[in-house]
């Protein structure tokens, strides 16, 4: 029988023998060696051809990617207001106390506007390709297209259809970007 496993995966390339007790310093038997995938498996074969996250991992990537992007981003621009209201009279504890707090207020404000943002446009991509059955660059800016209507909605009819389109392209921009980041930077 233990013979029977070394055979079995020289003819198989595609597992690997695993063995739990590996890290202990016991006599193990052959027979207590697991085959292994190497590659990942899926139920049905239409799964293995789409390659990408669940709903539930893009909702979890985008909402927090934008949130930390806006809090990165919105301290940053709390550190350089806090800069410029710097007064000549003030001491070194003031000034770090004005950037702190100002800072932390900005980096709040700008995370939880943005990370709203790839909320909304996490939900309207995962119901685009659920609805389309189709991971394209066309999914992508129709999300773009409804995350930016729907952020600007309650604004009106009109500054929800200019958000709209400037969400549209930026998902079409961002799209494109990655394919030619993907293109000229291997990974």
């Amino acid at each position: 029988m233990a013979a029977n496993h070394g055979s079995d995966h020289e003819s198989d390339p595609s597992t690997r023998l695993y063995n739990p007790y590996q890290n202990y310093d016991l006599p193990i038997k052959s027979q207590y060696l697991y085959k292994l995938p190497t590659s990942p498996e899926f139920l049905f074969t239409e799964e293995a051809l789409h390659q990408r996250r669940s709903w539930g991992e893009n909702l979890t990537f985008y909402t927090g990617s934008a949130y930390l992007a806006g809090s990165v981003s919105g301290a940053a621009s709390g550190l350089f207001s806090a800069v410029k209201s710097f007064e000549p009279g003030d001491t070194t504890k003031l000034k770090v106390n004005r950037i702190l707090n100002s800072s932390g207020h900005s980096g709040r404000v700008w995370g939880n506007r943005i990370g709203v943002i790839g909320l909304i446009y996490a939900g309207i991509e995962s119901g685009v390709v659920a609805v389309t059955d189709r991971d394209d660059v066309w999914s992508s800016v129709a999300a773009g297209l409804g995350t930016g209507a729907v952020y600007r909605a309650a604004r009106g009819v009109r500054s929800a259809a200019v958000a709209g389109a400037l969400g549209a392209v930026a998902a079409g921009a961002a799209v494109a970007g990655k394919q030619i980041f993907k293109r000229y930077i291997p990974i």
